[in-house]
């Protein structure tokens, strides 16, 4: 055990120093250029490292504050902004890669007092905590005065930055990212139906709108309306026993009613099995309604892959294989030689089904799978494009625009 340890913490130690050298100085040259703020480094252990005076550091409770942000930077997916004393922000951005933590960066501090706010009771905190008069005066002297609104876009900019030079994958902080998102969106819903009064029966109403919606492969319109049912079902009874009951109810639903319209959806039934036993085992409500999103992604996927009204075993076959494949190099014979058809007999079948070529569901699929990682995560729009199959930038740039009306950017900024 102690050997593990021993070479575990050794690991780190070279990671860090590397990170420190390599990449703290580029990072924080560009920050600094852009906010005229320092850059400091905390590791795991809590030790501090970077340029710049230190002055809050010195405060008695700064280890336990910043070890505090630095877990709220992991548990939001995003910086966190927090006061190292009354009426001066600072804030953390936690660094990760493929889901190890390696520590978080810290910024700040800014004056940012609420109006008509004294600076007194700062002062008279920080000698109480740790600083001499005349260090709180230097200090206090020497912080730029901003408003909260800049300090959060400092510090979103701050996780841009490095993420982008680091080249690191933030899994583990984009996967909390998007269910905070989720949550927000849905407690929001939940206050709009308080608000409302909407009764209970609301939500079962629009089940046949959410399966529209769902065929016409629009997500974020089923999220919001998925919100919208899960608000009203905890609104007619917040206890979990009959949340889970009304989740699973709701999610056989929609996979009975889909197979009433496409009996080549019976697999579905299976697909259905699984995510009740984990609705089944969610133990919160905020476990319950992340499931029921997942489940909700992959419902979709099976509504797209096999249409609407297809009855075509060859092309259920065909669109099956391109939906396993289509991120690698995949082609009309491909397909052809896999569901033993001429390329001409099915490119005419697939036409005739769908209302669109093979290419074009290969493509359709592509993208929809770089809007997926485009909300989702916090990689490169180049990586995206090599991710789902496009082998160049320009060409992936153009098919996303051609289908969704925007260029991968601008999808990801709206979002």
């Amino acid at each position: 055990m102690w050997v593990y340890f021993h070479v575990f913490e050794y690991e780190r130690l070279i990671y860090m120093a590397i990170l420190s050298k390599r990449l703290l100085e580029s990072v924080g040259r560009d920050y600094r250029g852009r906010h005229g703020l320092d850059l400091r480094m905390m590791d795991i252990a809590g030790q501090i490292s970077g340029g710049g005076n230190d002055s809050l550091g010195l405060l008695d409770n700064a280890t336990r504050r910043r070890n505090y942000a630095l877990q709220q930077s992991i548990n939001q997916g995003g910086p966190y902004l927090y006061e190292s004393a009354p009426g001066i922000l600072s804030w953390m951005v936690a660094l990760e890669d493929k889901r190890r933590i390696y520590g978080g960066l810290i910024s700040g501090g800014v004056l940012a007092l609420a109006e008509g706010q004294s600076i007194k009771p700062t002062q008279r905190y920080l000698v109480q905590h740790g600083l001499t008069a005349e260090a709180a005066d230097e200090l206090l002297e020497a912080l730029p005065v901003w408003e909260s609104s800049q300090a959060e876009q400092a510090a979103d900019d701050l996780m841009a930055m490095f993420y982008q030079q680091s080249g690191w994958q933030a899994e583990l902080l984009d996967e909390n990212r998007v269910r905070r998102g989720q949550m927000e969106q849905l407690n929001r819903a939940i206050e709009d139906q308080r608000r409302e009064g909407q009764p209970a029966l609301y939500a079962f109403e629009k089940e046949r709108m959410l399966l529209a919606t769902i065929r016409a492969n629009d997500r974020t319109g089923a999220r919001s309306l998925l919100n919208e049912m899960l608000a009203v079902i905890y609104m007619s009874s917040p206890k979990l026993v009959v949340l889970r009951a009304r989740a699973v109810e709701l999610l056989s639903c929609l996979t009975r009613a889909a197979i009433e319209d496409n009996p080549l959806l019976e697999p579905m039934i299976e697909r259905n099995h699984g995510w009740t036993e984990k609705l089944v085992a969610a133990q919160s409500f905020e476990k319950l309604s992340q499931r029921l999103m997942t489940a909700l992604d992959d419902f979709m996927d099976a509504i797209y892959l096999q249409g609407v009204n297809r009855s075509n075993v060859k092309v259920s076959q065909a669109i099956d294989y391109i939906g396993c494949h289509y991120t690698g190099v995949i082609s009309l014979r491909n397909v052809a030689e896999e569901v033993g058809l001429s390329s001409c007999r099915l490119a005419h079948l697939v036409k005739t089904y769908t209302g669109r070529t093979v290419m074009q569901l290969i493509y359709q699929m592509r993208v929809s799978h770089a809007q997926k990682l485009l909300t989702n995560t916090s990689q490169s729009c180049t990586d995206i494009a090599y991710g789902v199959g496009f082998n160049d930038q320009s060409y992936f740039i153009k098919h996303f625009k051609r289908l969704t009306g925007t260029t991968p950017m601008r999808f990801r900024r709206a979002g």
